[in-house]
């Protein structure tokens, strides 16, 4: 068994985690990007579904995930589809901004200051949430940034649009950036 560490670990597959690592990477944030998912079983008498988004978006959505997975090769961020996070747990440290993550896969553990979730790994985000004692919707939203939690390709009611989920990453990490300044700044300033 392996043990890693990275800055970010982004949970999930597709549009929404790919767009997260381009932000992070552009940011100076690294980051591994696991699968989340439980394979899905599709009935075998109906077809393609487009996932609730109109056929314009769709395509617009191809389009920009063929440029993200060429950025992503071209800037060789750590994309990992085949690897699953299967149990995500976090090692309480003195501060809440030295909270570490670790993910157990089948090959070992990967630890992260911060965790990213996409809407396909909804529900280890739940059971993460419920573990760490966040039980109500007032304290998931001031929890989640708190734990280094954060939700990327989720909307209210429906699938958001394109362009909110890259609004949703380029917040994302924002935060994460500032959560690492104030996390160095806090190290410095204990060893002073």
């Amino acid at each position: 068994m392996t043990a890693e560490q990275t800055t970010t670990l982004v949970i999930g597959s597709g549009f929404s985690a790919l767009a997260m690592a381009a932000e992070l990477d552009q940011q100076g944030i690294r980051a591994i990007v696991v699968d989340g998912s439980r394979p899905m079983k599709q009935h075998p008498t109906m077809g393609p579904t487009t996932g609730g988004i109109s056929l314009a978006e769709l395509s617009e959505r191809s389009d920009i995930v063929r440029l993200l997975e060429h950025y992503a090769r071209r800037h060789e961020l750590d994309l990992r589809p085949e690897t699953r996070a299967l149990e995500l747990t976090c090692t309480h440290q003195p501060t809440p901004m030295e909270n570490r993550w670790q993910a157990q896969t089948a090959s070992g553990i990967l630890s992260a200051h911060s965790v990213v979730f996409t809407r396909s790994a909804l529900g280890q985000l739940r059971r993460v949430l419920r573990s760490v004692g966040v039980t109500t919707t007032a304290d998931v939203c001031t929890g989640m940034s708190a734990l280094g939690l954060y939700l990327v390709g989720v909307g209210d009611l429906a699938l958001p649009t394109t362009q909110e989920i890259l609004h949703q990453a380029r917040r994302a990490g924002q935060s994460i950036s500032a959560r690492l300044a104030a996390s160095e700044l806090g190290s410095v300033t204990a060893l002073a």
